[in-house]
């Protein structure tokens, strides 16, 4: 962030220049490695370090925007991420840790609950949307967030659903997951007086369109309170799960 306080007082001192002065005002700090152009300053304005989307990026690329990432902040995300990632980061960082569902490197190091009891729920229609639904869960249970986990409780046998309704009532947010035809994520906006974020996954036949059945069925729902992100957008998800938890 910014010290605009000592900035001026070094212009009032002479010891900056106008110019100088209106660069150090507004510029945002950044590390150029060539390849990629960090910002430093997301923490700061958003809460929450700079997450790195892993997949389209050589293991060399990965690793180097990760170790500037976690040499500075406590908690680090890179998604998407190959093992080799992992491996290569482990002998210099002791708390990096890989989970192979959802293919996310990551380090914890500051464990606390930054929005306390609140609780957001990760709901999945099947066993094979865990991968997206763990990527949500891991994403908000790193941002600060206490997360329960309701796995398989899809529409095809709909009391195993409504055997946790109570418990999923609890939550302050709510993540559903789910593919084929994504009727889960209705279900449950009908259930719930708080907010439901949809993730459609790319889990299905071939009429699912890789997710994009799952992803018209939830964008025309009729359970008011339900909102989408993209098909398989864990992140996305656990990101603004975060954001709607901490409002106070």
């Amino acid at each position: 962030m910014i010290d605009v306080t000592n900035i001026l007082t070094e212009y009032k001192a002479g010891k900056l220049s106008l110019n100088e002065a209106k660069h150090a005002l507004t510029s945002s700090p950044t590390a150029d490695l060539g390849f990629a152009t960090i910002d430093l300053d997301r923490m700061e304005r958003r809460g929450f370090p700079e997450v790195v989307y892993c997949a389209g990026k050589t293991i060399d690329q990965s690793v180097e925007i990760l170790t500037l990432l976690m040499n500075k902040y406590p908690n680090v995300i890179g998604t998407r991420a190959a093992k080799e990632v992992y491996d290569r980061l482990k002998p210099v960082f002791s708390g990096v840790q890989y989970d192979d569902l959802s293919k996310m490197v990551y380090q914890r190091n500051d464990p606390k609950l930054v929005n306390g009891e609140r609780i957001i729920s990760v709901i999945t229609a099947g066993t094979s949307d865990i991968p997206v639904a763990e990527e949500a869960a891991l994403s908000a249970e790193i941002m600060g967030n206490k997360v329960v986990r309701f796995y398989d409780v899809g529409v095809a046998g709909l009391h195993r659903l409504l055997s946790r309704s109570e418990a999923i009532r609890d939550a302050n947010v709510n993540i559903v997951v789910a593919g084929m035809e994504g009727a889960l994520a209705s279900v449950v906006g009908g259930l719930v007086d708080k907010p439901v974020i949809a993730v459609p996954t790319s889990v299905g036949y071939g009429a699912n369109f890789h997710g994009l059945s799952a992803l018209l069925s939830m964008l025309n729902s009729c359970s008011a309170g339900v909102s989408v992100v993209n098909i398989d957008n864990g992140f996305g998800a656990g990101r603004m799960a975060h954001i709607i938890n901490s409002l106070r």
